[in-house]
């Protein structure tokens, strides 16, 4: 009789204390997903990217690109307030980012104007990085969107700058010039036969 007793006592203690966890890992859950919901917040509220206003002359340059104007586009759209959201509009911004790298435009494919577009497409990777960790450095991404933001005015004003550029003609003599300090048109040197 004992034994039985024990036997009900022992399955009633387990009982309870299974829903004892149940409970903590139900309330838990709870204080996890209202974590997220604040982290997606305050993201929210600081995801603002600046528009790039360009000169006439650049807008000419970026008229049939029209990768750019994707990227500007899914730039510009701000995602609702989940972090599921946020985390498929990085990675989309990360993919128009590197479209718009594989296709500059022969005018703006210079060395200062991919590197600072490689460096735009570096911190778009690094916030799809954030974004998708179990535990989201809130600090790092919307510090990241402030420098994002630098790096669209970087890239403003290089395109602004190479258009400027572009319009300066050229003198004379200074396309022969050019072409003599290429490297890879240098005459190189046959040896002559000393028979």
């Amino acid at each position: 009789m004992k034994l039985i007793i024990r036997f009900v006592l022992f399955s009633f203690l387990i009982f309870f204390s299974c829903q004892d966890e149940n409970e903590a890992r139900r309330i838990q859950q709870q204080k996890e997903i209202a974590k997220k919901e604040d982290v997606a917040k305050r993201i929210h509220s600081a995801w603002n990217f600046r528009t790039v206003s360009l000169s006439p002359l650049a807008t000419n340059f970026t008229n049939d690109w029209a990768e750019w104007r994707l990227f500007q586009t899914e730039l510009y759209q701000k995602p609702t307030n989940s972090l599921t959201a946020f985390q498929k509009k990085s990675k989309m911004l990360t993919k128009k980012a590197d479209e718009v790298l594989q296709t500059i435009p022969g005018i703006l494919f210079r060395p200062e104007f991919k590197t600072r577009f490689t460096v735009l497409l570096n911190k778009f990777r690094s916030i799809e990085m954030y974004l998708n960790l179990t535990e989201i450095p809130e600090k790092k991404v919307i510090g990241l969107i402030s420098e994002i933001n630098l790096e669209l005015l970087s890239i403003e004003s290089q395109m602004n700058e190479l258009a400027r550029k572009n319009q300066i003609p050229m003198e004379q003599g200074e396309a022969d010039m050019i072409r003599m300090l290429d490297t890879s048109r240098a005459v190189k040197e046959i040896p002559k036969n000393l028979d």
